[in-house]
């Protein structure tokens, strides 16, 4: 893991690479990415708890 130093060289090197004025934007494009990751993850997850149930309702009867 980079250690206090690399992560400030490495904030100047994107500073410089994207500016000021898009950092934001890729900052909530990230955030945005993120979320929708979590959300399937959910989704999936629930799904297969669901489906977990339903076999287990399946081989009781």
């Amino acid at each position: 893991m980079p250690g206090g130093f690399e992560w400030i060289i490495i904030g100047l090197v994107v500073l410089l690479l994207f500016g000021a004025k898009r950092i934001p934007e890729l900052a909530r494009g990230l955030g945005s990415g993120i979320r929708e990751f979590k959300d399937a993850k959910s989704q999936i997850s629930d799904e297969l708890e669901k489906g977990i149930k339903d076999e287990e309702k399946k081989e009781d009867k």
